[in-house]
Formats: C-alpha cells, sequence, structure tokens
C-alpha cells in the first residue's frame, strides 16, 4: 500500500505549507448555467472506500451507524448554513427523515437526499439574494436606531419567510452602511451591492456535482476529528501543486467564511510574509491586477475564482483589499499592493538578531533565531546534495555566530510555526538536549514508536540561557520541540498556550485502489491514523503546551486551537518513556514569573500592549452593530481615539514625541512586546545562573 504520511509532516492543517503560493480549500471548474444536481456512480465507489478506511484505520475507529449519522447530518447542515440565514426552521425538520440513515448511503445506497438537501438550499439562497436584489431599489435610512446581529450561529432557525425578510433586511442594510463608512454615494453603493449579489447568484448555479459530494464526504470525515478530510479530483490537483517549488503566488493559505475569503495562514518566505501586512484572519473584499488595476469586489465569489484572481506570472502585482482581522464590518479597510513570486525554501530559513538589554550598568546581550517552519530540502538530500537546507543546520549555524557574537541567552522564536518536518523537530531538539527519546507516537493499532535525536554522538549546539517563545498558533512540530525543552527542563516555555495539534494523518490516492479508474478520478483521502505524546506519556493533543510564563496574546485560545473543534481528539497518556531531564526548573521559573510581573507594572510597551487587548476583546465579543450611521461614526472614532491615546500614553512614558492624528498610527510598527519580555527573561536566566553551563543530560536512562 502506497501512501503520503501527511500528519508527520504537517502544520495546523497544510503540508509542506511553505512552498505554497496560493492554498485553497473546495475549489470546483465553473460552468456556464446551472446544472441538475445529482450524486455519479464514482461517487457511492468512493463513499464506499472511505467508510472502508474510516472503519478500517481512522484512530477511533469509530462504528460507522446511525449515532455517527446522526452527527453527520448535523455537521452537513451546518456546512450549509452555519449562521442560519437561509434555511427555515420546516427544512430543518424535514431533513430529520436522514438522521439515522446516512449510514447506510456512504455504504450502498444512493446519495441522492444530501444532493437533495443542497437542493433545498440552493433555493432559499437564490429567494435570499433575490430579495437583496429587491431592497436595493430604495435607499436604506440610516438615521434609524436600529442593530443587525451578524452572528447568528446559536440563533434559533426562522420559522417564516417574513422573519427571514427582517434578518436579510438588516444585513442588506448593514452592508450599503459598510460602503457608506468608506464615504461612498448611494448609486455607487448600489451598484456595488447590486453586483455583489449578483455575483453571489451566478455562482450558485455554478456549483457542480463534485463541489456537493466533497461538502458532504467533509462533513462526514470531519465528524470523525477535524483534520481527516476528502479531496476531491479538483482538489486532488491542488494539492499536487502545494507540493510543488514551480508555483507564484503571494504565499497565503485561504478558506471560506460566509460570504468572505479569509486568510487562514501566511506561509513564511513568501511575499505576503517578506511583506508583512497582510495577517491570519484578514478577509479579501476586492482584488485588482498591477499597481492601478480596477478593484474587482470578491464577496460572495467562489474560493477557487478569487484564488485565480490572486495567483499570476512572477514579479507581477495584485492588489487586494481586506478588512483586517478583528475589523467590525465596515471598519478599517485596506488596500495592499504584493509582487507575486516563487516562495522558495530559502527564504523561509530561520534567522538570527540579538536583543540589547540594559540591566543595572550593564548591557546584556540576547541572542533571537525565529524559526517559521521545520523545513528540510528533501530532493537536494535524496541527490545527495551534502549542502541541502534544514532548519537544524540554518539553527546550528546561527548558534555558533551569535556566540561568537558575545550572547548571554537565547530565545528560540517559534510563534505562528505550524509545524513541518517531524525529522527537523526531533534534530532541532537535539541542539540542546545531549541524547535521548525527543516524542513518541501511537497508530490506530496501538502501537507505540519512539524518537530519539537523529544524531546522539554530537554535542550539544548550545548549553547556556534559553528561552522557548510560543503562541496559539504554534502547532505539530513546535510543540514537539517546545515540549522536549520543558520535559528535560532544558528551558523555560513562555508566551501562550500551543494549538495543540497532535494528531498523525495519512493521505490516500484513492484511484489506486480500483480496478477501472473512473476518468474523472476519485479524488484523495486524508485521515487521522496516530496521536503524538510527550516523553512523559501526556499528549500534546488538545491541550498543547502550556507556557511555564504566560504572556499576554490578543489570540483568543476560546476562538483558535484545537481544543475549539467539538471533534478533535482527545487529551490523554501512555506510559512514560525513558529519559533523564536536567535539575528541575521549578523554583527558577517562580522567580523568573515574579521578575517579570514586576517589570511588567512600569513597562509602557506591556501596558500599551495588554489596554490593546482589551479592545480586542470587547470588540469581539459583540454580535450585533448599530444600523445607525452616526452612532457608527461614532463608535470608529471612539475606537481610533483610543488607539490614539494609548499610543501618547505610551511616547510621554518613553519620551518621546506625541502623534497627532490616527492616521499617523498605521504607518507606525509598534514593538514586540512579547519577543521583550522573553529577552528580559532569558536576561533574568542568564543573572540567576541556575541552569547547568554543562550539556543538560548524560546518555544515562531511567530504569
Amino acid at each position: 500500500m502506497k501512501t503520503f504520511v501527511k500528519g508527520l509532516y504537517g502544520g495546523i492543517a497544510l503540508v509542506c505549507a511553505g512552498l505554497l503560493g496560493i492554498v485553497a480549500y473546495a475549489a470546483a471548474p465553473a460552468i456556464d448555467a446551472a446544472v441538475t444536481l445529482a450524486p455519479e456512480p464514482r461517487h457511492e465507489k468512493i463513499g464506499q472506500l472511505v467508510t472502508e478506511f474510516v472503519q478500517k484505520s481512522h484512530y477511533r475507529h469509530a462504528a460507522v451507524d446511525d449515532e455517527l449519522s446522526s452527527q453527520v447530518l448535523d455537521r452537513y447542515i451546518e456546512s450549509l448554513d452555519n449562521n442560519r440565514l437561509y434555511f427555515l426552521k420546516s427544512d430543518v425538520d424535514e431533513f430529520e427523515a436522514y438522521r439515522t440513515r446516512i449510514d447506510d448511503m456512504v455504504r450502498s445506497e444512493p446519495l441522492n437526499p444530501m444532493f437533495e438537501m443542497f437542493e433545498v438550499y440552493r433555493t432559499r439562497a437564490r429567494e435570499r439574494l433575490q430579495y437583496a436584489l429587491q431592497l436595493l431599489e430604495i435607499e436604506p435610512d440610516f438615521t434609524v436606531d436600529e442593530e443587525y446581529e451578524f452572528d447568528r450561529e446559536e440563533a434559533p432557525w426562522a420559522t417564516t419567510l417574513s422573519e427571514l425578510d427582517e434578518i436579510w433586511r438588516k444585513r442588506v442594510k448593514n452592508d450599503a452602511l459598510n460602503l457608506a463608512l468608506t464615504e461612498k454615494e448611494w448609486p455607487e453603493i448600489q451598484e456595488k451591492l447590486q453586483k455583489r449579489y449578483s455575483q453571489f447568484l451566478k455562482r450558485m448555479d455554478q456549483v457542480n456535482n463534485d463541489d456537493v459530494f466533497e461538502s458532504f464526504m467533509n462533513a462526514f470525515a470531519h465528524t470523525l476529528d477535524p483534520h481527516s478530510s476528502y479531496y476531491s479530483p479538483r482538489n486532488s490537483e491542488e494539492y499536487r501543486i502545494q507540493m510543488s517549488l514551480s508555483y507564484f503566488g503571494i504565499g497565503a493559505s485561504l478558506q471560506t467564511e460566509d460570504d468572505y475569503v479569509q486568510v487562514t495562514n501566511i506561509i513564511a518566505g513568501g511575499p505576503a510574509s517578506v511583506d508583512g501586512k497582510l495577517q491570519p484572519k484578514d478577509r479579501i473584499i476586492a482584488v485588482g491586477q498591477g499597481t492601478d488595476g480596477e478593484l474587482v469586489d470578491v464577496i460572495g465569489w467562489r474560493l477557487d475564482d478569487v484564488v485565480q484572481l490572486i495567483r499570476g506570472p512572477e514579479n507581477s502585482v495584485v492588489r487586494l483589499q481586506i478588512l483586517p482581522a478583528g475589523a467590525l464590518p465596515g471598519m478599517g479597510e485596506k488596500t495592499l499592493d504584493l509582487t507575486r513570486g516563487q516562495v522558495k525554501l530559502e527564504e523561509q530559513a530561520a534567522k538570527s538578531s540579538i536583543i540589547n538589554v540594559p540591566r543595572d550598568g550593564r548591557e546584556w546581550r540576547i541572542g533571537v533565531i525565529d524559526v517559521p517552519s521545520f523545513y528540510r530540502d528533501y530532493e537536494a538530500l535524496s541527490n545527495g546534495d551534502k549542502d541541502f537546507t534544514s532548519t537544524t543546520k540554518d539553527v546550528k549555524r546561527l548558534i555558533a555566530e551569535l556566540e561568537q557574537d558575545g550572547i548571554d541567552g537565547l530565545v528560540i522564536d517559534l510563534r505562528n510555526n505550524g509545524g513541518g518536518h517531524l525529522t527537523e523537530a526531533t534534530a532541532l531538539s537535539g541542539l540542546f538536549i545531549d541524547n535521548g527519546p525527543v516524542v513518541q507516537l501511537r497508530n490506530s493499532n496501538g502501537r507505540i514508536s519512539r524518537l530519539d535525536d537523529p544524531d546522539p554522538v554530537a554535542r550539544v549546539a548550545y548549553n547556556g540561557p534559553l528561552a522557548v517563545l510560543v503562541n496559539r498558533f504554534s502547532a505539530s512540530a513546535s510543540e514537539i520541540f517546545a515540549a522536549a525543552i520543558q520535559d528535560y527542563a532544558r528551558g523555560v516555555i513562555v508566551g501562550q498556550q500551543t494549538f495543540g495539534k497532535g494528531t498523525v494523518q495519512n493521505l490516500y490516492s484513492l484511484d489506486q485502489y480500483v480496478r477501472r479508474r473512473d476518468e474523472a478520478g476519485l479524488g484523495q483521502l486524508t485521515l487521522t491514523i496516530g496521536k503524538y505524546y510527550r516523553v512523559t506519556g501526556e499528549s500534546t493533543q488538545h491541550r498543547g503546551v502550556n507556557p511555564d510564563i504566560a504572556l499576554p496574546s490578543a489570540i483568543d485560545t476560546t476562538l483558535v486551537g484545537e481544543s475549539v473543534r467539538d471533534t478533535a481528539l482527545p487529551w490523554d497518556t501512555i506510559r512514560t518513556t525513558r529519559f533523564r531531564a536536567g535539575e528541575p526548573l521549578d523554583t527558577t521559573i517562580v522567580s523568573l514569573a515574579n521578575s517579570y510581573r514586576e517589570r511588567s507594572k512600569d513597562d509602557p510597551d506591556y501596558q500599551f500592549f495588554t489596554a490593546g487587548i482589551e479592545d480586542v476583546e470587547s470588540a469581539r465579543a459583540k454580535k450585533a452593530v448599530s444600523l445607525n450611521i452616526d452612532a457608527r461614526v461614532e463608535e470608529r472614532e471612539t475606537i481610533r481615539q483610543r488607539r490614539l491615546d494609548r499610543e501618547n500614553a505610551r511616547r510621554a512614558a518613553l519620551g518621546l514625541e506625541a502623534i497627532e492624528t490616527p492616521e499617523e498610527l498605521e504607518e507606525l510598527e509598534g514593538p514586540d512586546v512579547q519577543l521583550d519580555q522573553a529577552a528580559d527573561i532569558v536576561t533574568d536566566l542568564a543573572e540567576m545562573r541556575t541552569i547547568d553551563l554543562g550539556p543538560a543530560q548524560t546518555a544515562q536512562v531511567l530504569p
């Protein structure tokens, strides 16, 4: 059986992501007219194959029965209308007839009911968009005091069409108000929204059989766990492109969220990463070609169509109009110019810098190594190139350079590092521990294997004061490395609880399992087949790695992370493997935490940072917005003024010149408070000298 082990080398949900330009989840060729949607014979064959793999190979050994069927139905409905804007309660009630039949459908029965459910959704969507177009015939009154509830995930289903009409009246009014807040006049607003809604209607008619089947199969797969997925033949080709070094784009992963195309990840080393302005959770609302090309509104577009607009020749310019992450609708639109380019492996390489920390008349030099991913150029390695690129080789070289520059301590920065090659995670750990196990793996059959330091003969590359800086987007291989450093008491982990992605996936090409292959192909299945465990026996799954010293972060752990996903595999433990840790750091960590808290009380940058987080959390807690333009303008100006006041308070405390207008803030690059705090903590370590200056462990093992 030929399979590709995805999970061993994957990040949160990406594999070898550093090689990508644009990653699109859910794509299919557009067609010119609406088609009658129905399952094809090969879809039933795929359903049977997937069911067989699930029962034989998935880590949970889940039974495909009535209980699973019920869960799949709920997830499929959610995938079609998660914000409850289209279906009526009567529609959802009718779907109850399928609650215990889906397990039979994927085994042997026709899949027509799943397509019929989609047709109900498409009919309702057409009704809503046609109603929205009618509403645009009259300019809304923005002086009325009323609110639009934009977060309806927990709201009850509408029971009547008139109830849906009222929801959509407010939605359309909010769309119009968002444009009015950008100083557009009604004729322009009307034209823009007419085009947007018509485009959405057109794309509803472009859905094909593979689109519907893929949506249903992913509802099935995601009921098992968040990282098991089905790729249609078209998306199988997209996956192949992801592995290619010849792809040109901006270096971002995208997915659809309601009517928006949202950035899920910025690929280290790509054009977007180098530019630094595009961020995860940003929503792309328009795309233009060249530095002065017309911006085309893409709200409501198919994801693959948006991707095609963003892709293009090397060195060409694409313009993106975005709503920044966390921005309320109608607030803070930005336009970015990005030059397309190849996402080269060497551009993802780890980088070093030195932070000077003044303390009691002395300036301490703290080295920082930013590791954006765990990369390894296997192609060069297989060709016998001894100079192949790898995270471990680069970090080892950077450590030598930093020590030559006379550093007093070191920070390994793994923030936003979604993972990469497992081999690199174990090898990088070996630079800091003498030898011994790094991680354990358990497969679906319960067999446990252990991965050790791959170069046990080599001496540790660095044995001085060490901190590993992580956040909620540190996942997979990052968590393996951070856990090893923590378990061996080799250094302190600072930052935020990590993502908690501790599962292993295989990717199966389904065409390999049929004698007569359909010309259209069967696609691919990604299936979770194992879990990672620390040397202590604790899983990194679900809980991630908890920092020894927690730092404030704007990333909300209740919204981001494995624990947020209701089908995530649970945390559990296996037996501790044999390893020998260094001296416990408990007392040291208590002292470091006390010093950090005292220091942060009087740190203007820290106070600025935490106040900003409070404002973000306040905005995030809102589920509705005012539809009164004066109230919205006042709210926007209040937010901008609060940010200006925070910045000027920080600048006054630091003896810097004040800023006069909120617009000037857009040009500023604020302090990296988390990194500065990590450097201070390492300086404390350097001062205390409590970490053993020799190797952290010996080759001895516990009995």
